[in-house]
């Protein structure tokens, strides 16, 4: 079977427009329903975030599932991940990024993560990434200074939907405006829709209920 990368924010906070800091950090169904559909499936899951923190879940999707916390600390591997710095690609069969704000805070501009990110898109290595995960592709630039993910369809958090949570007013930027302005084809679906995006070995999905629809077209790049 196939061994799957999480790489996934360190950041437990998301500083705001005005220097304020909103507590965050990955989302728990973006990460746990893709956990266990592959996992289910036979495949093997190795987690990496920024310097090999452990990663923490943003509260607000923990209230929205009573059991998750639970499920979160028992899985293997999740309170111990690698450092980025200490990943090679080539170990790897696929990628994955879930999301939560976390990902606007650190990941987006994380050099090892964006050059991880470029090498994956270059070599079509399946890549999926959900929601704000899709932040990551900022940090992922060819030489000349253009996002290596130009020119590519996906699906991102949108802007409505970041309004309709209530953070845009004090977002210091909006992600799906941003990825669009820099040359990336966002496919934007009514807010909070189950929206999946698939270009070539690239998967990307719009919100939380995207995360499972994300993950089977994961694993049928996989052979699953």
């Amino acid at each position: 079977m196939s061994t799957v990368l999480f790489v996934v924010t360190g950041a437990r906070s998301w500083t705001l427009s005005d220097g304020t800091s909103h507590p965050t950090g990955y989302w728990a169904e973006e990460l746990l329903t893709p956990y266990r559909l592959l996992t289910d499936a036979g495949h093997d899951v190795v987690f990496a975030t920024p310097g090999g923190v452990a990663p923490v879940a943003d509260e607000g999707s923990l209230a929205a599932d009573e059991d998750a916390r639970d499920a979160l600390a028992g899985i293997e591997g999740l309170q111990a991940p690698r450092r980025l710095d200490d990943i090679d690609l080539a170990a790897f069969d696929a990628v994955f990024y879930p999301g939560g704000h976390g990902p606007m805070e650190d990941l987006a501009s994380d050099p090892t993560s964006g050059a991880l990110l470029a090498e994956a898109l270059e070599t079509d290595k399946p890549l999926a990434l959900v929601c704000h995960g899709l932040a990551a592709l900022l940090a992922a630039r060819r030489e000349d200074g253009s996002l290596t993910a130009e020119g590519r369809k996906v699906a991102a958090f949108t802007d409505e939907e970041e309004r309709q949570g209530g953070l845009a007013d004090k977002a210091p930027w909006l992600l799906e405006s941003t990825l669009r302005a820099q040359g990336v084809r966002v496919e934007a679906a009514e807010p909070w829709a189950d929206h999946l995006v698939e270009d070539g070995a690239l998967v990307s999905g719009q919100n939380p209920q995207s995360s499972a629809s994300v993950a089977r077209a994961l694993l049928s790049r996989l052979g699953a």
